[in-house]
């Protein structure tokens, strides 16, 4: 490589050439069958990713954001409920809350990881609900609506705390759905229940993303539901597949969600490699972490706490001059990514919501500042040197002004 070869944000054509006969030997045995929906493909990845995930169920959906909202229905919240979640994540989260018809809104997040703030959750649920004693339910006081559920997002291939936000979801009655689009494999310590738990195992359910730069990719558009209750799964299947669980009977009103075949056991070659791919992606990380640790402070690594073994499907980093340090690695032909540029409860999708600058200042900082480096499996050390001289080179100049 060449001192002034680009460095990819992510490199997604090698990975599929290295797998190319494999990829192409699904396509082959699917048009051959002819069975591009639902049959052996799927059923085997659902089988297979439920292991994977250390849950029983796995039922494929057409994409994170239908796993995410056939959750939320399947698991009972209703029209008119207040689903708990974060601004700091992809607008996907919040649509997912809308589509099933319920009202989302926000508590900020941790400044350090990223992820939902147990501690802002319990000020939420303490200072914003009462209990209606004839309902059962905790109903916000201004709002007049049940609190049904939270969805906390395992951002950047990290795990929520999740121990502090179950007995709060305990306590309030609340529903816990896991976003776990970014989090293939991350694993979070239970002190409560003093074991390593896997991403999708730990809530009611999750919701998982195939999008193809997911750390476990389609070739497409592609997602799943996750969950160790029988009867969510069984609701999920249906609401798939426009509320049937046999051809033209319809047992409620559902949707087309649909896996399809070829997508599925291009999932299954690619499942087999996501634990080397995921180590890949913490070596990376760590090399990062060492070529990077006489930053100055104006610069700030990612913090993993040790109850978390993070996935890295993001390498984030955190910068007051984000624009500058971006169009530095710009010129120098080193790609980055930002991840979000604008929380949600500012976006203009949710001007109904009433919120305004300032509501969430954590959510708000992170989004002015976070700056995504190049990871993925496959980068190698020489590139993730000259990513962090450049950087070193920026902070430098920019330290001593």
């Amino acid at each position: 490589m060449t001192q002034n070869a680009k460095i990819p944000f992510v490199d997604l054509v090698t990975l599929h050439r290295e797998l190319e006969a494999e990829l192409l030997d699904v396509c082959k045995r699917v048009i051959e069958s002819a069975g591009f929906i639902g049959g052996p493909e799927v059923e085997g990845f659902e089988k297979e990713f439920a292991k994977y995930c250390d849950s029983k169920f796995c039922v494929g959906v057409n994409s994170g954001t239908d796993a995410l909202r056939f959750a939320l229905m399947a698991a009972g919240v209703q029209s008119g409920d207040i689903v708990l979640t974060v601004p700091h994540t992809f607008i996907a989260t919040t649509e997912a809350i809308s589509q099933a018809g319920a009202r989302p809104d926000f508590v900020d997040i941790d400044e350090r990881t990223f992820t939902m703030d147990p501690g802002k959750l319990r000020e939420y649920l303490e200072n914003s609900c009462v209990l209606d004693k004839i309902t059962g339910r905790y109903v916000h006081k201004i709002l007049g609506r049940a609190v049904t559920a939270v969805v906390p997002v395992h951002l950047y291939g990290q795990m929520a705390d999740m121990d502090p936000i179950l007995d709060l979801a305990a306590r309030y009655k609340l529903i816990v759905i896991e976003d776990a689009c970014q989090a293939h494999g991350a694993e979070y310590f239970s002190k409560k229940l003093n074991r390593w738990m896997k991403a999708g195992s730990v809530g009611r359910a999750a919701a998982f993303s195939f999008y193809p730069g997911k750390n476990l990719g389609a070739c497409g558009e592609g997602g799943a539901v996750t969950t160790n209750d029988e009867e969510l799964a069984r609701k999920c299947v249906m609401l798939r597949d426009h509320g049937s669980t046999k051809k033209y009977y319809h047992d409620v009103e559902g949707y087309n969600g649909r896996l399809d075949s070829i997508q599925a056991g291009m999932l299954r070659v690619k499942l087999r490699h996501l634990s080397s791919w995921n180590e890949q992606r913490r070596e990376c990380a760590g090399r990062y972490n060492e070529l990077l640790a006489q930053l100055p402070g104006s610069v700030k690594l990612p913090y993993e706490p040790d109850l978390a073994k993070s996935v890295y499907h993001l390498y984030v980093v955190c910068t007051a001059n984000r624009s500058g340090l971006q169009g530095h690695l710009n010129a120098a032909g080193i790609g980055s990514g930002i991840h979000y540029p604008i929380p949600l409860h500012l976006q203009k999708a949710y001007s109904g919501l009433n919120y305004k600058l300032g509501d969430f200042p954590v959510s708000e900082q992170a989004a002015a500042q976070v700056l995504s480096l190049p990871m993925y499996a496959g980068l190698r050390a020489d590139q993730q040197s000259r990513v962090a001289e450049t950087i070193m080179e920026f902070a430098s100049v920019h330290s001593a002004q």
